[in-house]
């Protein structure tokens, strides 16, 4: 499935005790009740749309004060492989067994970067359709795969990933990656062809770099949190100097 759809739901593949802390961490970080400082970008939700002034709004070093009102906690360089909690998560064998079925059993594995998705209780931001690489991301070579894993259940009405299956198979649509044009998201039929990504809590589902993908808002009264990671191989490095993004 993951070859042809370009994602695969991988089921509770992480231990209820370890979900728990993942949990309890993800709150603790909010709270600052743990703080790692300069180590870990912690954004704040400025809901509604997403814009350029989204993509750079906060998105800087530290904690942003107690609330659970933060966005993204970990970005490329300063993320969640710094906690132990959810470094032990992204070694699991499950995730090593399946970088060595895409990347190759010989290949060392690194972590591009490792974050905490969430979207408010009765917020979040609507961010539309992308891809996972280019030259938004500045590196020598795209990662294939990323995992999320539903720390609370993702339901289209809380505001669930939305896919169009088999994309990946089309490559990156432009040079810069990220977010696509109105031509191209007109082109490929996304009002037809897409399909909701419900989740349970404590389920992973992977995902290939390059499925178009996006996600809605959480009208809902309880947030809708997702761990992500994404796995390179470790022979991976930033481009210097970085790509001018058009």
């Amino acid at each position: 499935a993951f070859f042809e759809q370009g994602f695969v739901n991988l089921g509770r593949v992480i231990p209820d005790e370890l979900l728990q802390r993942m949990d309890g961490r993800a709150v603790a970080l909010m709270k600052g009740e743990v703080d790692y400082g300069e180590k870990l970008m912690m954004q704040r939700d400025p809901g509604g749309a997403y814009d350029n002034s989204v993509a750079s709004c906060q998105q800087t070093a530290g904690h942003k004060g107690p609330t659970m009102q933060y966005r993204k906690i970990g970005e490329a360089g300063w993320g969640l492989e710094c906690d132990d909690v959810f470094r032990e998560t992204m070694r699991l064998p499950v995730f090593r067994e399946m970088c060595a079925e895409l990347y190759g059993a010989h290949t060392d594995i690194a972590v591009y970067r490792a974050m905490l998705f969430n979207k408010p209780a009765e917020g979040g931001t609507d961010l539309p359709w992308h891809q996972d690489g280019g030259d938004w991301w500045g590196l020598d070579r795209d990662p294939l795969v990323f995992v999320w894993t539903a720390i609370d259940a993702a339901t289209r009405q809380n505001g669930c990933v939305q896919v169009v299956p088999g994309s990946h198979r089309l490559g990156l649509l432009s040079h810069r990656g990220h977010t696509l044009s109105d031509q191209t998201v007109s082109r490929l039929e996304v009002d037809a062809r897409a399909v909701n990504v419900e989740v349970d809590r404590g389920e992973t589902v992977m995902m290939h770099n390059f499925l178009v993908h996006r996600s809605g808002l959480n009208p809902t009264d309880k947030p809708r949190r997702a761990f992500s990671v994404n796995y390179a191989d470790g022979r991976t490095c930033l481009l210097d100097p970085r790509p001018v993004v058009q």
